[in-house]
């Protein structure tokens, strides 16, 4: 009943363009690559210029890596007007990142926080199926993604939304194994990579590598959990409505927007 209410809701908002797309070079660029310069070569590029104002150069050229995913949360929303539960949770890991520096926290517990991100991730993405609002549909089934209006009504003609329903439950319980998946990995390669005392050069040094090896070894075996998760959803799609991959797929803004060929003035 509750992701029928849902879904009605949404269909009733037949005609809004999608949101704008994330800039994901930016979003690499700023979350990754530029943090990871700065905790590498900071203490190289700035420390004589720190150090007649800080007894720790570490901490400072820590909050600098930092201010960039920082910076870009604050962009993107202003940017594109939206913000979700995952942003939140990567600012929240950020800031805590700084924190574990800067208080000098034991080093054993940046692999607490590694892994916690994720896992906490995992369990709202299942606690989320038994709320109106399921995170499958902001992750995957989201009007980001998918003509999710299309797709309901063609599900409602075949008599289909229950099937469809069950199939969501399913692809639910994949993706929150991957995160699963992630907490386990987050957890162990931060405890091998990250061992130096917090708030040192060592620990800025070890959290820039962790954060370079969190893309092979973490990142890409989450994404293919995650693309076969999303294929499932797509195939079930297209059984319970008849509706190929590219009329469920949101195209392009460009597209999107491109006036139709009678329209012309």
């Amino acid at each position: 009943m509750a992701a029928s209410q849902y879904s009605t809701s949404k269909s009733s908002e037949v005609g809004t363009p999608p949101p704008k797309k994330e800039n994901m070079f930016l979003n690499l660029g700023f979350n990754i690559l530029l943090p990871i310069l700065i905790l590498n070569k900071g203490s190289k590029w700035f420390s004589a210029h720190l150090e007649p104002y800080f007894e720790n150069v570490a901490i400072p050229i820590l909050l600098m890596a930092l201010t960039f995913p920082i910076a870009y949360f604050v962009y993107d929303y202003f940017k594109r007007q939206k913000y979700n539960f995952l942003s939140i949770l990567g600012l929240v890991s950020v800031l805590l990142t700084g924190g574990i520096g800067i208080l000098n926290i034991p080093t054993e517990w940046f692999a607490v926080k590694e892994a916690a991100i994720p896992a906490l991730i995992g369990i709202a993405v299942v606690v989320s199926l038994k709320t109106p609002y399921p995170l499958i549909r902001t992750l995957l089934y989201s009007p980001e993604i998918m003509d999710v209006d299309k797709v309901q009504a063609a599900l409602e003609q075949n008599d289909s939304v229950a099937a469809f329903e069950k199939l969501l439950e399913k692809c639910t319980w994949m993706l929150a194994g991957s995160f699963l998946l992630s907490a386990l990995l987050n957890f162990f390669m931060a405890r091998w990579i990250v061992v130096s005392p917090s708030g040192s050069d060592a620990f800025n040094a070890e959290v820039a590598k962790m954060m370079a090896w969190s893309w092979p070894v973490i990142v890409v075996p989450s994404l293919v959990i995650m693309s076969v998760t999303l294929w499932m959803l797509l195939s079930g799609i297209h059984r319970s409505t008849g509706l190929k991959f590219e009329e469920v797929i949101r195209a392009s803004e460009n597209e999107t927007s491109a006036p139709k060929g009678g329209d012309s003035d």
